[in-house]
Parts: C-alpha cells; sequence; structure tokens
C-alpha cells in the first residue's frame, strides 16, 4: 500500500467509534498518519493546529453535522484548498449534490470499502498536489490571477493579485460586501470564456475581472485587470525602444498569434507584418519569434 500513498497526513472525522477503527487500520496500513476528531468543532481546532492533506469526514453527527463542518473549512483560507471526501450513510440525492455544494470532491456511502477509499484518496491526493504546484507556478509568472468559490470569496491569489487589490483599496470587508456578490452574479450566468469582463462597480480605481477557467466544482481562475494599466503593446513601446507598429505586432506575438491573424488584427498584409518582424528581431536581439514572445511576456510580467 506504501507505493499507492505517501506519508501524507489525513484527518477522519466521525461520531462512531467503529468506523474510526476500521479507517484508521486502513490508512496506517497504506503508510498514512492519522488523525481523528469525534465531532466538527473538534476537527477544525485538530485542523487549524496540524494541517491535513486530505479529510474524510463523516455527514451525519451531532452539534456540529458535516455540512456545516466543510463550510466553515472552506471558509478558512489556510484549509479551504485540503480535499474533503465525505462518509455517509445517507444516500438521497439531495444529500449527495448538498456535500458537493459545500465543497466537497467525493462522496463514499457507508459501510466503507478500505479498497475504493484509498483509490479515491489517491486521486484527490493527486489533484491537490498538482493544484499547489500550478499554483507556485502561477505566484513566480506574475501575473494578477486569483481563485475565487461559486459565492465570489477569494480562495487564492498572486502576490500581485494582492498587490493590485491593496492599489483598489479592496480590504477584506469590500471583498465579502462588494466584491464577493458581483462575482457570485457572474458567475451565475456563466461566462466560460465568452461572457463579456466583470468591471468591478463601486470603486474609485478602475478594476476588471477576465474570466481564465474552472478548477474544480467550486474553484474559478480569474485575471485581474489593472485599468489604470498601460495597454501591452503601449509598454512593450516604452521599455523595448520600439516603433508602435512593431510593439502592436509583438504584442500579438506573445499571445500566440500567427502572421496571418495579426495581419488581420492590425489590418495590413502577412508580407508586412514579416518585414516589422525583420526590423524586431535585431533591436531585441533574438533570431526568432519564440525568443521575440519570450522578451515581451518578461516585460509585461514585471510591468
Amino acid at each position: 500500500m506504501n507505493a499507492v500513498l505517501g506519508k501524507e497526513i489525513v484527518l477522519v472525522v466521525d461520531d462512531s467509534p467503529d468506523a474510526l477503527s476500521l479507517i484508521n487500520d486502513a490508512l496506517e496500513q497504506a503508510g498514512m498518519d492519522v488523525l481523528v476528531a469525534l465531532e466538527g468543532r473538534q476537527a477544525l481546532t485538530i485542523a487549524k493546529r496540524i494541517r491535513p492533506d486530505i479529510i474524510l469526514l463523516d455527514a451525519v453527527m451531532p452539534n456540529m453535522n458535516g455540512f456545516e463542518t466543510c463550510l466553515a473549512l472552506k471558509a478558512d483560507p489556510a484549509l479551504s484548498s485540503i480535499p474533503v471526501i465525505f462518509m455517509t450513510g445517507l444516500t438521497e440525492t439531495e444529500d449527495v449534490v448538498k456535500g458537493l455544494e459545500v465543497g466537497g470532491v467525493d462522496y463514499l456511502t457507508k459501510p466503507i470499502n478500505p479498497n475504493e477509499l484509498i483509490a479515491r484518496m489517491k486521486v484527490h491526493l493527486a489533484n491537490a498536489r498538482l493544484a499547489v504546484s500550478v499554483e507556485s507556478a502561477l505566484d513566480i509568472s506574475g501575473q494578477h490571477l486569483i481563485t475565487v468559490d461559486r459565492e465570489g470569496h477569494i480562495l487564492w491569489g498572486t502576490p500581485q493579485a494582492h498587490a493590485l487589490l491593496a492599489k483598489a483599496q479592496i480590504d477584506k470587508t469590500w471583498q465579502d460586501q462588494q466584491l464577493a456578490p458581483q462575482v457570485k452574479s457572474w458567475l451565475a450566468v456563466g461566462v466560460h470564456g465568452q461572457q463579456s469582463n466583470l468591471l468591478l462597480e463601486g470603486l474609485t480605481y478602475p478594476l476588471e475581472l477576465k474570466w481564465v477557467s474552472q478548477q474544480s466544482g467550486n474553484e474559478y481562475l480569474i485575471r485581474l485587470i489593472d485599468g489604470d494599466r498601460p495597454s501591452g503593446s503601449t509598454l512593450l513601446k516604452a521599455k523595448l525602444a520600439v516603433t508602435e507598429r512593431e510593439s502592436e505586432v509583438l504584442h500579438w506575438i506573445a499571445n500566440g498569434k500567427t502572421n496571418r491573424e495579426i495581419a488581420e488584427i492590425l489590418e495590413m498584409s502577412p508580407r508586412t507584418v514579416n518585414k516589422h518582424l525583420e526590423q524586431l528581431f535585431p533591436k531585441l536581439g533574438v533570431e526568432n519569434r519564440t525568443a521575440a514572445a519570450g522578451v515581451a511576456l518578461r516585460v509585461l510580467a514585471a510591468n
């Protein structure tokens, strides 16, 4: 079993000692470190003290049920990215849907099959590791990116995104009272790359949101657009000492457009695009389109 799962920490939350014992034995045999909690509030306390890699959560518990516990976990930025698998005897469709709506990534019905549980955990742990590596890469990329849940609350953001939010004077209160409702309404109509950008209302600083992708059932990757920031071609012209037309061509190269596409966008012939490239390459000290795009992207990311 050790080849299937590593030394991840799993928090098992269940008010049934028999269920805890069964799951604990299976996970320890799989080489995992196991933490246990008998109810929701205890689980939250443990998770804040020793952050688990994954949480197995019983839906029906006294005092604070699993759905309430999951909502509390997802409301904490330090814990919100932990995958939660619900375990319960409930099999009604509305209970399954509710578990997923509050942020669960999976749903297993009791009695739990240890082999099935470990197989499901393997998938969700791999997905969680991938998400962390993607976020780390995005941090390094210097882009203004955030992830939000379907309620519009920010779950994560690059350092550059947080700096831009601060520049626009968006504090935690404004996020909860103004940003979240606007984003929730925007997501509700379905963006998926086709909806126009969301221009945030109630700000003295112009800030737009642009849809990038859906990360999971309850997370969306969004790009922040600084309304006071010069356009990409304007930045390239200022930083690289190229002509206006050359900066426009370079901007679209950095956006992955072909010569023919650039010609259509800028209303010029493909031959003219080639001529601009012939002038650009020596100015940038590069020999091809890929290298030129790399120079442009570094300039844009740094600004």
